[in-house]
Protein backbone atom coordinates (compact mmCIF):
# COMPACT_ATOMS: atom_id res chain seq x y z
CA UNK A 1 0.00 0.00 0.00
CA UNK A 2 0.94 3.32 -0.52
CA UNK A 3 2.41 5.99 2.05
CA UNK A 4 -0.52 8.29 0.75
CA UNK A 5 -3.17 5.40 2.80
CA UNK A 6 -1.32 5.80 5.94
CA UNK A 7 -0.57 9.77 5.86
CA UNK A 8 -3.07 10.25 8.97
CA UNK A 9 -0.93 7.55 11.38
CA UNK A 10 2.55 9.13 9.95
CA UNK A 11 1.70 12.64 10.78
CA UNK A 12 0.01 14.07 14.16
CA UNK A 13 -2.23 16.87 13.85
CA UNK A 14 -2.62 19.98 15.69
CA UNK A 15 -4.42 19.25 18.40
CA UNK A 16 -1.91 16.32 19.66
CA UNK A 17 0.64 18.23 19.42
CA UNK A 18 -0.72 20.69 21.96
CA UNK A 19 0.57 20.97 24.87
CA UNK A 20 4.14 20.67 24.63
CA UNK A 21 6.36 22.79 25.43
CA UNK A 22 6.33 26.24 22.83
CA UNK A 23 9.82 25.37 21.39
CA UNK A 24 9.15 21.61 21.46
CA UNK A 25 5.72 22.03 19.60
CA UNK A 26 7.24 24.36 17.15
CA UNK A 27 9.90 21.95 16.07
CA UNK A 28 7.63 19.23 16.09
CA UNK A 29 4.90 20.61 13.78
CA UNK A 30 8.09 22.42 11.67
CA UNK A 31 8.81 18.60 11.12
CA UNK A 32 5.80 16.94 10.52
CA UNK A 33 5.48 19.78 7.32
CA UNK A 34 9.04 19.36 6.19
CA UNK A 35 8.46 15.15 6.34
CA UNK A 36 5.58 16.22 3.97
CA UNK A 37 7.02 18.02 1.61
CA UNK A 38 10.11 15.30 1.24
CA UNK A 39 12.47 17.33 3.06
CA UNK A 40 13.86 14.52 4.60
CA UNK A 41 17.28 15.89 6.12
CA UNK A 42 15.40 19.66 7.06
CA UNK A 43 12.70 17.48 8.56
CA UNK A 44 15.52 15.38 10.67
CA UNK A 45 17.26 18.45 11.47
CA UNK A 46 14.03 20.16 13.09
CA UNK A 47 13.12 16.68 15.15
CA UNK A 48 16.64 16.10 16.63
CA UNK A 49 16.81 19.79 17.84
CA UNK A 50 13.66 18.41 20.34
CA UNK A 51 15.81 15.74 21.27
CA UNK A 52 18.10 18.20 22.92
CA UNK A 53 15.28 19.71 24.72
CA UNK A 54 13.43 16.42 25.63
CA UNK A 55 15.80 13.40 24.60
CA UNK A 56 12.83 10.69 25.02
CA UNK A 57 10.32 13.10 23.07
CA UNK A 58 7.87 10.57 21.29
CA UNK A 59 6.94 12.89 18.73
CA UNK A 60 10.22 13.46 17.70
CA UNK A 61 11.55 9.57 18.11
CA UNK A 62 8.56 8.89 15.66
CA UNK A 63 9.70 11.90 13.48
CA UNK A 64 12.81 10.32 13.30
CA UNK A 65 11.54 6.73 12.63
CA UNK A 66 9.36 8.14 9.73
CA UNK A 67 12.43 10.00 8.46
CA UNK A 68 14.85 6.64 8.44
CA UNK A 69 11.77 4.63 7.16
CA UNK A 70 11.07 7.29 4.30
CA UNK A 71 14.88 6.75 3.04
CA UNK A 72 14.53 3.29 3.96
CA UNK A 73 17.09 3.40 6.11
CA UNK A 74 14.74 0.24 7.89
CA UNK A 75 17.26 -0.14 10.99
CA UNK A 76 17.58 3.14 11.86
CA UNK A 77 14.24 3.39 11.64
CA UNK A 78 13.63 0.58 14.31
CA UNK A 79 16.09 2.08 16.65
CA UNK A 80 13.86 4.93 16.91
CA UNK A 81 10.40 3.69 16.96
CA UNK A 82 11.45 0.96 19.39
CA UNK A 83 12.87 3.86 22.01
CA UNK A 84 9.73 6.10 21.61
CA UNK A 85 7.71 2.41 22.72
CA UNK A 86 10.30 2.19 25.53
CA UNK A 87 9.41 5.42 26.81
CA UNK A 88 5.77 5.20 25.25
CA UNK A 89 4.47 1.72 25.03
CA UNK A 90 0.80 2.49 23.39
CA UNK A 91 2.35 5.07 21.12
CA UNK A 92 0.42 4.17 17.80
CA UNK A 93 2.27 6.00 15.21
CA UNK A 94 5.21 3.81 16.69
CA UNK A 95 3.58 0.91 16.71
CA UNK A 96 2.68 1.80 12.93
CA UNK A 97 6.09 2.35 11.91
CA UNK A 98 7.60 -0.28 13.54
CA UNK A 99 5.12 -2.78 12.00
CA UNK A 100 6.06 -1.42 8.50
CA UNK A 101 9.28 -1.66 9.08
CA UNK A 102 8.93 -5.44 10.09
CA UNK A 103 7.23 -5.91 6.95
CA UNK A 104 10.03 -4.09 4.86
CA UNK A 105 12.35 -6.97 5.57
CA UNK A 106 9.49 -9.40 5.36
CA UNK A 107 9.46 -10.51 8.56
CA UNK A 108 5.47 -10.83 8.87
CA UNK A 109 5.18 -12.89 11.52
CA UNK A 110 6.86 -9.89 13.59
CA UNK A 111 5.17 -7.24 11.54
CA UNK A 112 1.71 -9.41 12.84
CA UNK A 113 2.48 -8.87 16.18
CA UNK A 114 3.21 -5.29 16.77
CA UNK A 115 -0.21 -4.44 14.23
CA UNK A 116 -2.01 -6.43 16.97
CA UNK A 117 -0.51 -4.73 19.53
CA UNK A 118 -2.18 -1.58 17.66
CA UNK A 119 -5.56 -3.34 17.34
CA UNK A 120 -5.71 -3.00 20.98
CA UNK A 121 -6.02 0.48 20.91
CA UNK A 122 -8.28 0.45 18.26
CA UNK A 123 -9.99 -2.06 16.54
CA UNK A 124 -11.26 -0.23 13.97
CA UNK A 125 -8.61 1.35 12.05
CA UNK A 126 -9.00 -0.12 8.32
CA UNK A 127 -5.24 0.73 7.27
CA UNK A 128 -3.77 -1.27 9.52
CA UNK A 129 -6.75 -4.20 9.30
CA UNK A 130 -6.17 -4.64 5.44
CA UNK A 131 -1.90 -4.35 6.26
CA UNK A 132 -2.51 -7.31 8.78
CA UNK A 133 -4.64 -9.17 6.23
CA UNK A 134 -1.66 -8.84 3.84
CA UNK A 135 0.75 -10.30 6.21
CA UNK A 136 -0.80 -13.06 6.76
CA UNK A 137 -1.56 -13.20 2.88
CA UNK A 138 2.01 -13.11 2.48
CA UNK A 139 2.42 -15.97 5.32
CA UNK A 140 -0.16 -18.05 3.21
CA UNK A 141 -2.50 -18.27 6.09
CA UNK A 142 -5.56 -17.94 4.14
CA UNK A 143 -8.34 -18.19 7.14
CA UNK A 144 -7.15 -15.26 8.73
CA UNK A 145 -5.83 -13.19 6.04
CA UNK A 146 -9.66 -13.70 3.74
CA UNK A 147 -11.40 -13.04 7.67
CA UNK A 148 -9.92 -9.83 7.96
CA UNK A 149 -10.27 -8.39 4.71
CA UNK A 150 -14.23 -9.36 5.20
CA UNK A 151 -13.88 -7.08 8.29
CA UNK A 152 -13.06 -4.43 6.71
CA UNK A 153 -15.59 -5.23 3.82
CA UNK A 154 -18.25 -5.01 6.59
CA UNK A 155 -16.53 -1.05 7.94
CA UNK A 156 -16.24 -0.09 3.74
CA UNK A 157 -18.41 -2.03 1.60
CA UNK A 158 -15.92 -1.35 -1.82
CA UNK A 159 -12.62 -0.41 -0.01
CA UNK A 160 -10.48 -1.49 -2.90
CA UNK A 161 -7.89 -2.61 -0.66
CA UNK A 162 -9.53 -5.12 0.72
CA UNK A 163 -11.01 -6.22 -2.60
CA UNK A 164 -7.38 -6.31 -4.41
CA UNK A 165 -6.01 -8.29 -1.59
CA UNK A 166 -8.97 -10.89 -1.53
CA UNK A 167 -8.44 -11.12 -5.53
CA UNK A 168 -4.66 -11.95 -4.79
CA UNK A 169 -5.16 -14.37 -1.33
CA UNK A 170 -7.54 -16.39 -4.00
CA UNK A 171 -5.04 -15.95 -6.77
CA UNK A 172 -2.25 -17.18 -4.48
CA UNK A 173 -4.23 -20.43 -3.77
CA UNK A 174 -5.35 -21.42 -7.15
CA UNK A 175 -9.16 -19.97 -6.55
CA UNK A 176 -9.68 -18.03 -9.86
CA UNK A 177 -12.85 -17.74 -10.19
CA UNK A 178 -12.96 -16.54 -6.52
CA UNK A 179 -10.14 -13.66 -7.43
CA UNK A 180 -11.73 -12.89 -10.63
CA UNK A 181 -15.06 -11.73 -8.74
CA UNK A 182 -12.84 -9.73 -6.31
CA UNK A 183 -10.81 -8.05 -9.21
CA UNK A 184 -13.78 -7.93 -11.04
CA UNK A 185 -15.77 -5.77 -8.03
CA UNK A 186 -12.66 -2.93 -8.15
CA UNK A 187 -13.04 -2.76 -12.32
CA UNK A 188 -16.40 -1.77 -11.90
CA UNK A 189 -15.95 0.55 -9.23
CA UNK A 190 -13.34 2.45 -11.46
CA UNK A 191 -15.59 2.96 -14.27
CA UNK A 192 -13.43 2.68 -16.80
CA UNK A 193 -10.15 3.71 -15.79
CA UNK A 194 -9.16 0.69 -13.53
CA UNK A 195 -5.21 0.18 -12.90
CA UNK A 196 -3.46 -1.61 -15.62
CA UNK A 197 -2.42 -4.01 -12.47
CA UNK A 198 -6.54 -4.56 -12.52
CA UNK A 199 -6.49 -5.27 -15.87
CA UNK A 200 -3.39 -7.48 -16.11
CA UNK A 201 -4.68 -9.59 -12.79
CA UNK A 202 -8.33 -10.11 -14.21
CA UNK A 203 -6.68 -11.29 -17.77
CA UNK A 204 -4.43 -13.59 -16.34
CA UNK A 205 -7.00 -15.36 -14.12
CA UNK A 206 -9.17 -15.68 -17.43
CA UNK A 207 -5.66 -17.13 -18.85
CA UNK A 208 -5.94 -20.05 -16.00
CA UNK A 209 -9.53 -20.58 -16.46
CA UNK A 210 -8.66 -21.14 -20.05
CA UNK A 211 -11.52 -18.21 -21.03
CA UNK A 212 -8.49 -16.76 -23.25
CA UNK A 213 -10.82 -14.56 -25.52
CA UNK A 214 -12.31 -13.04 -22.43
CA UNK A 215 -9.07 -12.82 -20.96
CA UNK A 216 -7.32 -10.96 -24.24
CA UNK A 217 -10.02 -8.08 -23.99
CA UNK A 218 -8.19 -6.81 -20.86
CA UNK A 219 -5.00 -7.52 -21.92
CA UNK A 220 -6.04 -5.23 -24.94
CA UNK A 221 -7.23 -2.45 -22.17
CA UNK A 222 -3.78 -3.12 -20.52
CA UNK A 223 -1.76 -2.28 -23.31
CA UNK A 224 -3.51 0.73 -24.38
CA UNK A 225 -2.51 1.95 -20.91
CA UNK A 226 1.19 0.93 -21.58
CA UNK A 227 2.27 -0.62 -24.59
CA UNK A 228 5.25 -2.43 -23.87
CA UNK A 229 4.03 -3.87 -20.91
CA UNK A 230 5.53 -7.56 -19.94
CA UNK A 231 2.46 -9.03 -18.28
CA UNK A 232 0.12 -7.86 -20.73
CA UNK A 233 2.19 -8.75 -23.89
CA UNK A 234 3.03 -12.35 -22.20
CA UNK A 235 -0.68 -12.65 -21.12
CA UNK A 236 -1.56 -11.61 -24.57
CA UNK A 237 1.05 -13.96 -26.14
CA UNK A 238 -0.54 -16.80 -23.81
CA UNK A 239 -4.07 -16.36 -24.87
CA UNK A 240 -3.56 -16.79 -28.56
CA UNK A 241 -1.39 -19.67 -27.47
CA UNK A 242 -4.11 -20.95 -25.85
CA UNK A 243 -6.50 -20.62 -28.66
CA UNK A 244 -4.09 -22.45 -30.65
CA UNK A 245 -4.23 -19.04 -32.79
CA UNK A 246 0.09 -19.00 -33.21
CA UNK A 247 0.51 -16.47 -35.79
CA UNK A 248 -1.07 -13.90 -33.25
CA UNK A 249 0.89 -15.43 -30.53
CA UNK A 250 4.19 -14.66 -32.09
CA UNK A 251 3.86 -11.06 -32.90
CA UNK A 252 3.35 -10.64 -28.53
CA UNK A 253 6.23 -12.74 -28.20
CA UNK A 254 8.49 -10.96 -30.48
CA UNK A 255 7.59 -7.97 -29.04
CA UNK A 256 8.89 -8.73 -25.48
CA UNK A 257 11.97 -9.75 -27.41
CA UNK A 258 12.65 -6.83 -29.05
CA UNK A 259 13.16 -5.74 -25.65
CA UNK A 260 14.56 -8.70 -24.03
CA UNK A 261 16.50 -10.61 -26.70
CA UNK A 262 18.29 -13.10 -24.43
CA UNK A 263 14.52 -13.86 -22.54
CA UNK A 264 15.08 -17.88 -22.88
CA UNK A 265 11.55 -18.69 -21.27
CA UNK A 266 10.33 -16.54 -24.38
CA UNK A 267 12.65 -17.70 -26.97
CA UNK A 268 11.24 -21.22 -26.19
CA UNK A 269 7.68 -20.19 -26.66
CA UNK A 270 8.03 -18.72 -30.14
CA UNK A 271 10.19 -22.17 -30.87
CA UNK A 272 6.95 -23.56 -29.76
CA UNK A 273 4.86 -21.62 -31.82
CA UNK A 274 6.89 -22.23 -35.24
CA UNK A 275 7.01 -25.93 -34.16
CA UNK A 276 2.97 -25.94 -33.74
CA UNK A 277 2.37 -23.76 -37.42
CA UNK A 278 5.27 -26.76 -38.66
CA UNK A 279 8.02 -24.27 -39.69
CA UNK A 280 10.44 -26.24 -37.89
CA UNK A 281 13.77 -24.30 -39.20
CA UNK A 282 12.73 -21.43 -37.22
CA UNK A 283 11.53 -23.59 -34.57
CA UNK A 284 14.91 -25.17 -34.14
CA UNK A 285 16.96 -21.69 -34.44
CA UNK A 286 14.49 -20.12 -31.50
CA UNK A 287 15.05 -23.59 -29.55
CA UNK A 288 18.83 -23.63 -30.39
CA UNK A 289 18.90 -19.66 -29.04
CA UNK A 290 17.23 -20.69 -25.85
CA UNK A 291 19.91 -23.74 -25.21
CA UNK A 292 23.05 -21.35 -25.96
CA UNK A 293 21.91 -19.14 -23.34
CA UNK A 294 21.42 -21.52 -21.08
CA UNK A 295 20.09 -25.19 -20.85
CA UNK A 296 16.19 -25.17 -20.84
CA UNK A 297 14.28 -28.52 -20.40
CA UNK A 298 11.82 -27.61 -22.77
CA UNK A 299 13.78 -25.98 -25.42
CA UNK A 300 15.00 -29.25 -25.17
CA UNK A 301 12.09 -31.06 -25.56
CA UNK A 302 10.86 -28.78 -28.18
CA UNK A 303 13.49 -29.92 -30.20
CA UNK A 304 13.18 -33.77 -29.70
CA UNK A 305 8.94 -33.11 -30.61
CA UNK A 306 10.41 -31.65 -33.72
CA UNK A 307 11.90 -35.45 -34.54
CA UNK A 308 8.72 -36.92 -34.02
CA UNK A 309 7.06 -34.46 -35.92
CA UNK A 310 9.62 -35.55 -38.65
CA UNK A 311 9.18 -39.52 -38.29
CA UNK A 312 12.51 -39.61 -36.76
CA UNK A 313 11.17 -41.90 -33.54
CA UNK A 314 14.16 -43.72 -32.66
CA UNK A 315 16.00 -40.59 -32.13
CA UNK A 316 13.60 -38.51 -30.33
CA UNK A 317 13.41 -41.16 -27.94
CA UNK A 318 17.08 -41.11 -27.19
CA UNK A 319 16.89 -37.58 -26.59
CA UNK A 320 13.68 -37.90 -24.48
CA UNK A 321 15.60 -40.71 -22.11
CA UNK A 322 18.47 -38.48 -21.77
CA UNK A 323 15.89 -35.87 -20.59
CA UNK A 324 13.75 -38.24 -17.82
CA UNK A 325 17.26 -38.63 -16.49
CA UNK A 326 18.18 -35.47 -15.46
CA UNK A 327 14.29 -34.61 -14.56
CA UNK A 328 12.72 -37.68 -13.73
CA UNK A 329 9.59 -36.12 -12.15
CA UNK A 330 8.29 -34.13 -14.92
CA UNK A 331 5.58 -36.15 -16.34
CA UNK A 332 5.44 -34.61 -19.67
CA UNK A 333 8.48 -36.22 -21.21
CA UNK A 334 6.92 -39.51 -20.17
CA UNK A 335 3.86 -38.62 -22.14
CA UNK A 336 5.70 -38.08 -25.53
CA UNK A 337 7.93 -40.65 -24.66
CA UNK A 338 5.19 -42.98 -24.80
CA UNK A 339 3.81 -41.40 -27.28
CA UNK A 340 6.76 -42.05 -29.51
CA UNK A 341 6.31 -46.26 -28.64
CA UNK A 342 2.98 -45.71 -30.18
CA UNK A 343 3.99 -44.90 -32.71
CA UNK A 344 6.52 -47.38 -33.07
CA UNK A 345 3.58 -49.54 -32.53
CA UNK A 346 5.39 -50.56 -29.42
CA UNK A 347 2.35 -50.28 -26.97
CA UNK A 348 3.84 -52.67 -24.29
CA UNK A 349 6.80 -50.49 -23.98
CA UNK A 350 4.59 -47.52 -23.94
CA UNK A 351 2.86 -48.86 -20.86
CA UNK A 352 6.09 -49.44 -19.44
CA UNK A 353 7.20 -46.01 -19.90
CA UNK A 354 3.82 -44.46 -18.17
CA UNK A 355 3.90 -47.43 -14.89
CA UNK A 356 7.64 -46.21 -14.40
CA UNK A 357 6.45 -42.45 -13.33
CA UNK A 358 3.75 -44.27 -11.31
CA UNK A 359 6.18 -46.15 -9.59
CA UNK A 360 7.42 -42.78 -8.22
CA UNK A 361 4.65 -42.26 -6.27
CA UNK A 362 4.04 -39.29 -8.08
CA UNK A 363 0.26 -38.18 -9.30
CA UNK A 364 -1.00 -36.77 -12.88
CA UNK A 365 -4.30 -37.45 -14.27
CA UNK A 366 -3.01 -37.09 -17.68
CA UNK A 367 -0.31 -40.10 -17.15
CA UNK A 368 -3.34 -41.67 -14.92
CA UNK A 369 -5.68 -41.52 -18.13
CA UNK A 370 -3.58 -42.67 -20.76
CA UNK A 371 -2.22 -45.58 -18.92
CA UNK A 372 -5.50 -46.49 -18.23
CA UNK A 373 -6.38 -46.16 -21.80
CA UNK A 374 -3.44 -48.27 -22.68
CA UNK A 375 -4.08 -50.78 -20.71
CA UNK A 376 -7.77 -51.70 -21.84
CA UNK A 377 -6.63 -51.21 -25.24
CA UNK A 378 -4.15 -53.92 -24.85
CA UNK A 379 -6.60 -56.09 -22.83
CA UNK A 380 -9.24 -55.78 -25.65
CA UNK A 381 -6.53 -57.67 -28.34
Amino acid sequence: MSDELMREMDFPGQTELEGQEPEVSQYSKQGYQLLKENRIDEAKEAFSKILCVDENNNYALVGLGDCERKQNHIEKAMEFYTKCLSFHPGNNYALFGLADCYKAINQYHKAIEIWERYLVIDNRNITVLTRVADAYRKIRDFHKSRNLYLQVLEMEKNNAYALIGLGHLHYDFKEYRDALYYWSCVYDMAGGAADIRVLTAIGNCHRNLKTFSQGIKFFDMALELEPDNFYALFGLADCYRGLNQQDKSIIYWNKILERDPNNKIILTRVGDAYRKLGNYQVAKDFYNRAMSIDFDIYAALGLALILKDEGCFQECITQLSDLIRNDPRNYRLYLDLSDCYIKMNNKPKAIETLRSFTRQGIRSSAISEKLSRLENEMKAV
